[in-house]
């Protein structure tokens, strides 16, 4: 389990993932971020390295990469039990949510306030992105080395998918090779 905190019962992890996925904006990235700050630095239901796993295993799979996240993190927390809490206490209010809104939208897109503030949701969105960013890779700058390593790679990665256009599973295969050509020196 995680870094010590008390294992939660199966309603309690389906309510946190309902809260977040009924409150979190701006698709997979921001819902993640709020996860893992639930689950990791207030909860400790997760190791820092548990939700490092959960995240990239998720990113590789197949589909909706923020489900196959809460499926993963649930089943860590609390095993096959977890995993259905998971994914179903975040995508049943994020689905309503969703329905509820391309309506909205159909009905008010040509109303000025709703366009303004669909600009504006897409700039908060970016930093949401941004901000989940800096949470992932901070744990990797621990020194000047890691530090480099982790700027490079992460950099490298939005290189390669932006403008070369390669897929997200040949990067992280080559991310995957660079972290094991280049690594630190273990601690003497």
């Amino acid at each position: 389990m995680g870094n010590g905190g008390a294992r939660p019962t199966v309603a309690e992890l389906a309510l946190v993932f309902f809260k977040i996925g009924n409150t979190t904006f701006g698709g997979g990235t921001p819902t993640i971020a709020a996860l893992q700050r639930e689950f990791v630095q207030q909860r400790k239901w997760l190791s820092g390295e548990d939700y490092g796993i959960a995240f990239s295993l998720a990113r590789i799979t197949p589909g909706t990469n923020v489900i196959a996240f809460c499926a993963a993190a649930g089943s860590r927390i609390l095993g096959f039990q977890g995993a259905v809490a998971g994914a179903l206490g975040e995508t049943a209010p994020s689905a309503l949510l969703a329905l509820l809104m391309t309506q909205g939208y159909e009905s008010w897109r040509s109303n000025p306030w709703v366009v303004a503030a669909m600009g504006a949701t897409v700039a908060a969105v970016v930093g949401m992105m941004l901000s989940s960013v800096v949470l992932l890779v901070r744990p990797h700058l621990k020194s000047w080395l890691s530090s480099l390593r982790a700027i490079v790679i992460t950099f490298g990665a939005f290189a390669l998918l932006y403008w070369v256009g390669l897929s997200p599973l040949s990067i992280i295969a080559i991310a995957a090779l660079a972290g094991l050509l280049w690594k630190e020196a273990a601690p003497a």
